[in-house]
C-alpha cells in the first residue's frame, strides 16, 4: 500500500508548514483568485508522489515527474488544490464542485494565457485608468507641498444619527489608528478636532493642539454609543433606515519624494480631499450603470449579519468613488475582444472586489487593508479602508500597499508565469534555495517544444451527489470536503459572482446559474436548515460514487478536521457507506497558526489525511485496541510533528484523536455494516463503537500516564501538551 508506506510524516509537516506561513511563495496559482481554507500543495503533491511513486516521498519530491494516462478526480475541487498538483504530475483530472465561483476559479488557474497579450492589455488598463479616474486618488502632502502624491488608503469611519436629538456622530470603538511596531510612534485621533497625534506612551497620550485631552479607548463599547450632543444611548449596528453612512476620517499616502522617511505618512483629509469625495459622487450618480449588480443580499448564515446593518443589496457595500471606478473598469474589460484576456481580465476584476468594498478592516500593526474575507465572513466594523484603486508602484517597479490593480496584475503574472515554470523550495537547516522542477508543467497544451501529450482537463459545476463516472476508472480520488459548518463558501463567493455575471453575461459559459448557493451544498446552515444528516448523507452518496469509479484497490484520499465529535460520525459513515475501509490516519498541517479566522480559537492546525480503499482487501494500519495503545501512537506523531517544526495545542491532538478513532471505528464495523438504516441509526452506532474503542477523556488521560512515566525515565523527553 504505497501511501501508507511511502508516505514521511515529519517531511511533509515541514514542507506545510512552511507553505502555509506564505502560500503564495510556494504556490503563486493561488493568486488567481481568492478561495478559501487552501491546503497545501505541499501535502497533495506529496501523497500523490506516494501513491504512485514506489519509493519514500523524501526520495521522490524534488524530482520531475511524469504521470501521463493517470486519471484524478476530485468530488469538492473548490480551489483545486489537488486537481492542480495532479495536473502539474501528469494526470489526466476531473473536478466538480457545486459552486459556480469554484469551476470558473480552477479553469482560470489551470488554463494557459499568452503572458506578453496579457501585460500589455495590462498596461492599457492601467493607462486608461489613470486618465479617468486616476486623479481621486491624489492628495497633498502637507510635508513636502507636493499636489499629486498617491493615496494608499482612505480611512472611513460609520456615522450614526442620534435617534433623541437627530443629530449626526462618529461611532469610533477607538481612536489608535496606527501602532507603534511599523510606525515609529502611535498615531491617535483627536476626539474633538479629529487632527493625527503622533503619542510616544499610549498610557500618557497627552493633548491634541486644539487642548483636548487624547484617549486610545473609543465611545463605543459592546455595540452602545452615548450621543456627544445630549448623551443619549445609542445602539451603533441599529440601521433600520438602510445600510450606514461613512465619514472621511485619515489618509494614508505615498510620496517618493520623501526618502528615508521612517513609518508611514498619514494625514487628516483637507479641503481638496473632501472635494474629490464629493466628485466622485457627483460623477458616480450622474451615470447610468452597465455593470452594477442589483441582486439582493440572501439571507443566510454569514448574510444575516449584513442584514443586521441595514444592508439589503450587495452594491450598498461600496462607496460611490469604488462604484465608479468598478464601472470604469468593467467597460474597459468589456471591450476586450480577445475571449481568453477577457475572461482573465474579468477573473482580476472579481478577486480586486475583495480589498474594493466598504468591509475592509484596517490593521492598525501591520498598516495595510484587510480584505473582506480575512475572517471567512463578512465582518462589519465600525472603521473602513478604501484602498487605492489603481495601486501604486514605487520608482523600481515595484508594488506598494494592497488592493488596487497594480497588486493584482503582479500577482497574476507571477501566479500564471509559476505554471509554465513550477518550482519546490528546498532546505537545508536555515538555508533554503528554490529548485525549477523542469519537464513539470500546469495547463491542458504542453509548453512549447515539449514532446508530452495534451493533459485531460474536465471540470464540471454541479452537485458531487449527481457525478456518474464509469465504473473502475478512477486511479485515486484526491480530495478536501467540506468541512461541515466550517466555511458558508456559497454565501461568500456570491459577493464576487453577481459582479462577474453582471460583467461577462449570464450567457457565457460557467455563468448561467443565477448564484452560488445551493440548498444540497454540504456545510451545515442553521439558516438553510442543514444539519449533521443532511452532512452525513450527501458525503455518503459522493463517496459512493467515488468507490463505484475507482479501480480495485485504488485509493480515495481526503484531508479532514474538526473540534467536534459529530463531524466524524458523519465522516465515518460516509466511508462505511461507501464500501470502503480506511487504511491510515495522518497528521499533517494545513493551517497557519496566526490565521485571522482561527487566532485565539483554540481550533487546530492539524488536518487528518484518510486514506481509503475497497472493503476487504486493506489491511488495518496502526491497530490499537484502547485508550492506552494509541495514546502510544499520538505520541509518535506528534515527534514526528515536533520535529517538523510544529509545537502541537490541546486542539490539534484532540484532532489527530478523532482521525484515528475513527479510522478504528470504521474497521470494527465494516464487516457488519447495513447501509439501509436510518442515517440517525447508524450515527448511533458509530457513536457507541468510537466511545467503546476510547473517549477523548480516555484518550487525554493516557496521554497525560505516558507523559508521566517516560518523564520518570528520562525529564529531557518530549512532553505532550496538557489536553
Amino acid at each position: 500500500m504505497p501511501i501508507e508506506t511511502n508516505f514521511d510524516i515529519e517531511f511533509t509537516a515541514r514542507l506545510a508548514l512552511r507553505e502555509k506561513q506564505v502560500q503564495q511563495n510556494y504556490r503563486p496559482i493561488i493568486a488567481v483568485h481568492k478561495w478559501f481554507a487552501r491546503r497545501p500543495g505541499t501535502l497533495f503533491r506529496s501523497l500523490i508522489l506516494a501513491e504512485f511513486i514506489d519509493k519514500p516521498v523524501e526520495q521522490t519530491y524534488y524530482n520531475s515527474h511524469n504521470l501521463e494516462g493517470l486519471i484524478i478526480a476530485d468530488p469538492f475541487m473548490g480551489g483545486g488544490t489537488p486537481l492542480i498538483e495532479a495536473n502539474r504530475l501528469g494526470c489526466n483530472v476531473i473536478g466538480t464542485d457545486i459552486n459556480p465561483m469554484a469551476t470558473w476559479i480552477v479553469q482560470e488557474e489551470i488554463a494557459e494565457i499568452d503572458l506578453t497579450a496579457y501585460m500589455q492589455t495590462a498596461d492599457y488598463l492601467l493607462a486608461h485608468l489613470s486618465n479617468e479616474i486616476g486623479e481621486l486618488y491624489k492628495t497633498r502632502c502637507p510635508i513636502t507641498g507636493r499636489k499629486n502624491a498617491d493615496v494608499k488608503y482612505f480611512l472611513w469611519v460609520k456615522t450614526k444619527v442620534c435617534t433623541a436629538c437627530h443629530q449626526s456622530f462618529d461611532l469610533f470603538p477607538g481612536y489608535v489608528l496606527a501602532r507603534d511596531v511599523r510606525h515609529p510612534t502611535y498615531v491617535l485621533i483627536c476626539p474633538a478636532c479629529g487632527d493625527l497625534n503622533e503619542v510616544a506612551d499610549l498610557k500618557h497620550p497627552g493633548f491634541c493642539t486644539c487642548g483636548k485631552n487624547l484617549t486610545a479607548k473609543g465611545p463605543v463599547q459592546r455595540s452602545q454609543c452615548p450621543c456627544p450632543h445630549c448623551g443619549h444611548i445609542n445602539k451603533a449596528t441599529s440601521h433600520d433606515n438602510g445600510p450606514p453612512s461613512h465619514r472621511l476620517f485619515a489618509i494614508e499616502y505615498y510620496n517618493s519624494d520623501i526618502k528615508g522617511q521612517s513609518g508611514r505618512l498619514f494625514k487628516k483629509p483637507d479641503a481638496d480631499d473632501l472635494a474629490r469625495v464629493e466628485k466622485a459622487r457627483d460623477e458616480w450618480f450622474s451615470l447610468s450603470p452597465s455593470y452594477l449588480p442589483e441582486d439582493d443580499i440572501p439571507a443566510g448564515d454569514e448574510t444575516n449579519r449584513l442584514h443586521r446593518w441595514g444592508y439589503k443589496l450587495f452594491n450598498q457595500l461600496f462607496n460611490p468613488r469604488q462604484l465608479l471606478a468598478l464601472e470604469t473598469v468593467a467597460g474597459f474589460i468589456d471591450q476586450i475582444q480577445d475571449h481568453r484576456l477577457r475572461r482573465a481580465f474579468a477573473t482580476n476584476f472579481s478577486d480586486l472586489l475583495r480589498y474594493q468594498n466598504l468591509l475592509c478592516r484596517y490593521d492598525t500593526m501591520a498598516l495595510k487593508s484587510l480584505d473582506i474575507f480575512s475572517v471567512h465572513g463578512f465582518p462589519v466594523g465600525y472603521i473602513q479602508v478604501e484602498s487605492n484603486f489603481l495601486g501604486i508602484r514605487k520608482d523600481n517597479g515595484l508594488p506598494v500597499g494592497s488592493g488596487g490593480w497594480v497588486n493584482i496584475i503582479e500577482k497574476y503574472t507571477k501566479a500564471k508565469h509559476y505554471c509554465t515554470a513550477p518550482f519546490e523550495v528546498y532546505f537545508k537547516g536555515k538555508k533554503k534555495r528554490t529548485v525549477l522542477i523542469d519537464g513539470e508543467w500546469i495547463g491542458v497544451h504542453p509548453p512549447q517544444k515539449s514532446q508530452t501529450h495534451a493533459r485531460v482537463l474536465d471540470l464540471r459545476c454541479g452537485s458531487a451527489t449527481t457525478l456518474n463516472l464509469p465504473k473502475h476508472s478512477l486511479d485515486a480520488v484526491f480530495t478536501d470536503p467540506p468541512y461541515y459548518g466550517m466555511v458558508q463558501y456559497g454565501e461568500l463567493m456570491h459577493f464576487c459572482y453577481v459582479w462577474l455575471r453582471k460583467l461577462m453575461g449570464h450567457d457565457f459559459p460557467g455563468l448561467d446559474l443565477k448564484t452560488t448557493l445551493h440548498r444540497d451544498e454540504l456545510t451545515g446552515n442553521d439558516t438553510a436548515e442543514r444539519g449533521i444528516v443532511h452532512f452525513a448523507e450527501g458525503l455518503a452518496e459522493v463517496y459512493s460514487r467515488m468507490a463505484v469509479a475507482l479501480k480495485p484497490s485504488a485509493p480515495l484520499v481526503f484531508t479532514y478536521h474538526h473540534n467536534r465529535q459529530e463531524a466524524y460520525l458523519a465522516v465515518a459513515m460516509a466511508i462505511l457507506d461507501a464500501g470502503l475501509t480506511c487504511s491510515a490516519s495522518l497528521p499533517c498541517p494545513a493551517e497557519m497558526s496566526g490565521s485571522i479566522h482561527i487566532h485565539g480559537t483554540g481550533s487546530s492546525i492539524v488536518d487528518t489525511v484518510f486514506v481509503c480503499r475497497n472493503r476487504g482487501i486493506t489491511p488495518c494500519s496502526k491497530p490499537f485496541k484502547d485508550a492506552t495503545d494509541l495514546a502510544q501512537i499520538i505520541h509518535h506523531e506528534l515527534v514526528e510533528l515536533v520535529a517538523a517544526g510544529m509545537r502541537p495545542t490541546a486542539g490539534d491532538i484532540r484532532c489527530i484523536a478523532f482521525g484515528h478513532l475513527t479510522r478504528m471505528t470504521i474497521w470494527n464495523l465494516h464487516s457488519d455494516w447495513n447501509t439501509s438504516q436510518p442515517t440517525s441509526r447508524k450515527l448511533e452506532l458509530i457513536q457507541v463503537m468510537m466511545d467503546e474503542v476510547s473517549t477523548i477523556k480516555d484518550v487525554e488521560a493516557a496521554l497525560e500516564l505516558l507523559n508521566q512515566t517516560r518523564l520518570a525515565l528520562n525529564p529531557n523527553l518530549f512532553v505532550v501538551p496538557n489536553t
